[in-house]
């Protein structure tokens, strides 16, 4: 950083005895970029371009910049007419194939990857985003193997650890998943996408109280989501925590009104509660909203069994095992 600032100034200086100098200019950006300045950075980088165009250098620049202020489409601009200076750049092929795979041209993305992975073998980032990619492609074998190879040119890189832990998920080596996990979690604390998947192995493996912790702290970082309020009264439900499982459901319904799932959810947890009529007005919200769901059906045929309705309990009942039959709840 103290480096960058005595750069800048040497910087200032020159710029003052020699203006609008490309070369000058195109430093100025890249110092901006590497401080983080990336309006500021971007506006150097556009004065370079004028004064000396086509520039592959300086189109590098600008599409990581463009990449880094979420002008996806500007960045893949920049990078094509770098690549169609000078084509075979493996910079640029992986500047491109990372921008490529933000706009979901992950077909595109693997083939930029994989030439610049011809062109410079063995680099971690090149590996590390092919890896990425081939993950979403559900590619889950090749991707690891990227991966793996990132891992070992560039060891504990938070990154690399986080979506080794989630194609080791995919593949079923949960304890592998959770190894590289924790991994990622002490090099980058606290990141909502390592803390996610753990909640998956953890749940897997039947780590309860441990996936109950995770996703406390996800909810800590992004607060009133309602995918975590309804995993984590999942989750309390599993400890037998139904009134915290409750409260969870009821910030979800305030959130989200008149979400399927989380009215199901909420009848199933009060019918725990033996909140019978509470129980049945939400399964009834949650019927009209999902027909034909197996769930609500058990769940409200039980309820209605309770309160005595023997006839509404059987057509429920009758109708969840036509969905889903042998299920043994249902009989």
């Amino acid at each position: 950083m103290k480096d960058c600032q005595r750069a800048l100034k040497d910087l200032n200086k020159a710029n003052v005895l020699e203006p609008n100098n490309a070369f000058t200019l195109r430093n100025y950006g890249d110092v901006k970029r590497i401080l983080k300045d990336y309006q500021g950075a971007l506006e150097d980088l556009d004065k370079t371009n004028v004064f000396e165009p086509n520039n592959v250098v300086t189109l590098q620049k600008c599409g990581d910049v463009k990449r880094k202020l979420q002008d996806y489409q500007g960045a893949l601009e920049d990078l094509d007419k770098a690549n169609v200076l000078e084509p075979n750049n493996a910079f640029t092929l992986q500047s491109r194939g990372d921008v490529k795979k933000i706009l979901k041209d992950y077909q595109g993305a693997l083939e930029d990857l994989d030439k610049a992975n011809v062109l410079e073998p063995n680099n971690a980032f090149t590996l590390q985003s092919r890896g990425n990619v081939k993950r979403i492609l559900k590619d889950y074998q090749r991707a690891l193997e990227d991966l793996d190879k990132a891992n070992v040119l560039e060891p504990n890189i938070a990154f690399t650890l986080r979506k080794c832990g989630d194609v080791k998920r995919m593949l079923e080596d949960y304890q592998g998943a959770l190894e590289d996990l924790d991994k990622a979690n002490v090099l980058e604390l606290n990141n909502v996408f390592t803390l996610q998947n753990h909640v998956d192995v953890k749940r897997i493996l039947k780590d309860y109280q441990g996936t109950l912790e995770d996703l406390d702290n996800v909810n800590i970082l992004e607060p009133n989501n309602v995918i975590t309020l309804r995993s984590r009264e999942d989750v309390k439900r599993m400890l037998e925590d139904y009134q915290g499982a409750l409260k969870d459901l009821d910030k979800a319904d305030v959130i989200e009104p008149n979400n399927a799932v989380t009215l199901r959810s909420r009848g199933d947890v009060k019918r725990l509660l033996e909140d019978y009529q509470g129980a049945l007005e939400d399964l009834d919200r949650a019927n009209v909203l999902e027909p034909n769901n197996a769930f609500i059906l058990r769940s409200r045929g039980d309820v209605k069994r309770i309160l005595k309705d023997y006839q509404g309990a059987l057509e429920d009942l009758n109708k969840a095992n036509v969905l889903e039959p042998n299920n043994a709840f249902t009989l």
